[in-house]
């Protein structure tokens, strides 16, 4: 098993041999009940399931705590029970980690905190920085802002301020989803 680094946490990461549903199940649940730790119930929580959850596609978790929609989702594992695996331990640590005290509630909500629109802001955020709809690299996505930024600075002859500013919200929007 590989280890991996998300968010700060690093854990193994596990890929699915078999059973691919059925495991995508178990992870939901999974996510379910560590979120009832911090009072939730199943109304407050969304978690979609794949019909097929061995091909490739993003896995999310979606939840309302304190008044605030919180979302996280992962898309680079091959396959999305992969995904769901990731979303469930990097939910499982942070909410550890508020019920022990070592993250304040804010900082929990902050962390998660996404607009109730997240996906149509990604598939804008893409086409601004002309990457594909299902660029996930982060190294391709840094090196395209890059240039698109030193291009339309505002220093720039053919700088552009909003132009940049665009830019520079697709850039954070994609970052924080891949990081």
């Amino acid at each position: 098993m590989a280890k991996v680094k998300i968010k700060g946490h690093d854990f193994e990461a596990v890929i699915a041999r078999d059973s691919f549903n059925r495991r995508a199940v178990q992870y939901a649940n999974k996510i379910i009940d560590i979120l009832r730790k911090i009072g939730l119930t199943e109304d407050d929580i969304d978690i979609p399931i794949e019909a097929a959850a061995m091909k490739k596609a993003p896995a999310s978790a979606t939840w309302y705590f304190e008044g605030y929609h919180l979302h996280y989702s992962y898309t680079a594992s091959g396959r999305f029970v992969d995904n769901l695996y990731v979303v469930f331990k990097v939910i499982e640590f942070e909410v550890n980690m508020l019920l022990n005290e070592e993250r304040a509630i804010n900082d929990f909500i902050a962390e998660f905190s996404e607009d109730k629109d997240v996906k149509k802001q990604r598939e804008e955020a893409r086409e601004i920085l002309g990457v594909s709809k299902d660029t996930i690299d982060l190294e391709i996505i840094d090196k395209r802002y890059k240039e698109l930024a030193k291009q339309h600075h505002p220093d720039m002859e053919s700088g552009d301020t909003d132009k940049f500013k665009a830019i520079n919200r697709a850039h954070k929007i994609l970052k924080r989803e891949l990081q």
